[in-house]
């Protein structure tokens, strides 16, 4: 498993397929293996779902199926909302088809749907296991508590077991340090964070007083343009030039070296963006930078 898990939520979205495919190729070319995505990712003409079907065009057109490591998620969708065996059912039959492959890797619950029995959708997996459409399930976006109960089903009878997280998690996102890493550590789950980044700001893209367009850049100034935020920046810009390296790489190194933490996700819209990106799975900081980082992100 690479280091770095590449985003995919920008297929078909802020890239189109041209540019998609430059960045794919560049990640594998550089040895990554480990790519996410799921059945809501998408737009421009193709709409929600638009993130599978390209990838599994690259896919198809590099016949690199074997190399890969495809993660996929389900129960966003409009159109498939929610974790009812149907539903499962329906929306893998669905992810496999856009991917042109014969098994999910590793196949999310995207959140915790509340109103289905985590019986029912733990045996959903199982089956979907079992007819080797699946190699593992894992859960996103789930409480502590929730989490713990699905983990104490699983592996019963006929219910599959979740093997990793995908939490939001990052320098300035720390609610998952709390209750859900001491979870997945006693569990032994794989942490696969999102947002890594914090929605770009952690890559030094914005700046004080910058004002930058991107669908995300309102989010982004509300949420991390305050002392706590420009603290972090700061730190990451004095070990970034010490390492003479990107600021997204010295983030994503912190958040590679944390407990439970497998592989940070993030994505890029250009292979020279990857580049800098990639540059984490190299990068080791040393305990005072790390404990810098953690307290100025605190």
């Amino acid at each position: 498993m690479h280091a770095l898990c590449l985003g995919g939520n920008v297929f078909g979205w802020v890239l189109d397929e041209e540019r998609s495919f430059a960045v794919l190729d560049a990640y594998a070319q550089a040895g990554g293996n480990f790519i996410d995505t799921a059945d809501v990712y998408g737009g421009r003409g193709e709409g929600a779902g638009a993130s599978e079907r390209l990838i599994g065009r690259w896919i198809a057109a590099r016949g690199n199926r074997d190399q890969l490591v495809i993660a996929t998620k389900v129960g966003m969708s409009s159109e498939r909302p929610g974790l009812a065996a149907a539903t499962i059912e329906a929306a893998a039959e669905a992810s496999l088809a856009r991917l042109g492959i014969d098994t999910i890797d590793l196949y999310y619950a995207h959140q915790d749907d509340a109103d289905t029995p985590l019986q029912e959708t733990l045996g959903a997996f199982q089956r979907l296991i079992d007819d080797g459409k699946v190699r593992h399930v894992a859960a996103s976006n789930y409480s502590a508590e929730r989490l713990a109960r699905a983990l104490e089903l699983g592996g019963r009878d006929g219910l599959a077991r979740y093997v990793a997280l995908q939490p939001h998690y990052n320098l300035l996102e720390r609610d998952y340090e709390s209750e859900l890493a001491p979870l997945c550590e006693r569990e032994r789950l794989a942490c696969i964070p999102y947002f890594g980044l914090a929605r770009g700001f952690l890559s030094g893209k914005y700046r004080r007083g910058s004002e930058i367009d991107s669908p995300r850049a309102a989010g982004v100034r509300e949420s991390y343009f305050n002392e706590r935020g420009w603290a972090v920046l700061d730190a990451l810009d004095e070990i970034a030039a010490a390492h003479e390296t990107a600021v997204a790489a010295v983030a994503l190194a912190w958040l590679g070296a944390q407990p439970t933490v497998l592989a940070p996700i993030a994505s890029a819209t250009s292979p020279e963006q990857l580049s800098e990106l990639l540059a984490a799975g190299e990068l080791e900081l040393s305990a005072p930078e790390l404990a810098r980082l953690s307290a100025a992100g605190a």
